[in-house]
């Protein structure tokens, strides 16, 4: 069921007016677990230097992009149908193609994970995923502060408690095709789902397609678009977060629907280091409301949910 185009709350991460600031991220956290973004700090030109990228990667024949087929560490490519985020679709999989490139060190790591499209191709791809990757864990950790405030926590809560202090941090960009066989008529480009870690910062080239769904339990559910906004990232609040306030704040349901027109998207997960024990915040629970989740460690969280999606 849908309803139609969603206002979201636009924090300015660069406001001196921080108690607005603030207000607005628990407003939007407790009511719908997404806002907008504005003054994140990267560049426009690098935006586009990364959408660029993308798109020339995703251009390649298949055959090309199965060589970096995502590994067990979760780094590479994930093909179309791959991916099933909604366990009850009737469909194979998802119709989005997505690469996933995890932190990147100043130098090259012997055991590093990740995996690099052929240097002689791809000449500035690494230095575009190393930049992008820095700019957005620095406008993440601003937003991460807000959110500790929002809850009555200092500022520098998450990265006192190490929740940001490890490579963990994961870039995933997304391609969502044009044109979809008439076979996969009612199929989505991602199916409904919620995201795991602490946040997403998701930048998209404009294209809509993005919905949310506040209410998962209600029948029918209803679903809203979220209009992209000129110089805006779209941040959203997931699992891990929505644990640790004990449901005060919301890991909200989204999708991404066929709208005939091709997608590009690059989401930033920042989820907790691994032996991070997630456990309800003091400040989100009381003897009338017990902490609803046993406590935790992120990475057995992630493990947990990523099994699930690629069975």
């Amino acid at each position: 069921m849908a309803g139609g185009s969603l206002d979201l709350p636009v924090v300015d991460l660069a406001s001196p007016d921080l108690k607005s600031a603030v207000d607005a991220v628990r407003k939007a956290c407790v009511e719908s677990g997404f806002f907008y973004v504005t003054n994140h700090g990267i560049q426009d030109g690098l935006l586009e230097a990364l959408f660029a990228e993308s798109k020339k990667f995703f251009e390649l024949p298949l055959e090309e992009k199965m060589l970096l087929q995502r590994n067990s560490a979760h780094r590479g490519y994930t093909a179309p149908y791959a991916e099933k985020l909604d366990a009850s679709s009737e469909f194979q999989g998802d119709l989005k193609e997505s690469f996933y490139i995890g932190a990147v060190g100043d130098v090259d790591m012997p055991n590093d994970p990740n995996q690099w499209p052929p240097k002689e191709r791809f000449p500035s791809w690494k230095d575009t995923m190393k930049l992008y990757h820095a700019a957005a864990l620095a406008a993440g950790k601003r937003i991460l502060s807000l959110i500790a405030l929002s809850l009555d926590l200092e500022a520098e809560f998450f990265q006192n408690i190490g929740a940001v202090d490890c490579s963990s941090e994961v870039i995933r960009l997304l391609h969502y095709p044009g044109e979809v066989n008439e076979s996969d008529n009612g199929n989505y480009g991602a199916s409904a789902h919620s995201d795991y870690g602490m946040i997403t910062l998701l930048a998209t080239d404009g294209t809509p397609g993005l919905q949310i769904c506040r209410e998962k339990d209600r029948h029918p559910q209803l679903w809203e678009d979220v209009r992209h906004v000129d110089g805006t990232l779209i941040v959203n609040i997931g699992d891990l977060l929505e644990r640790w306030t004990n449901c005060v704040f919301r890991s909200t349901l989204h999708r991404v629907v066929a709208v005939g027109r091709e997608r590009y998207s690059a989401a930033y997960f920042l989820d907790p280091r691994p032996d991070l024990v997630v456990q309800c915040l003091e400040s989100c629970c009381c003897d009338a409301c017990p902490p609803r989740f046993p406590p935790i460690t992120a990475g057995d969280y992630l493990k947990e949910r990523l099994s699930a999606t690629y069975k």
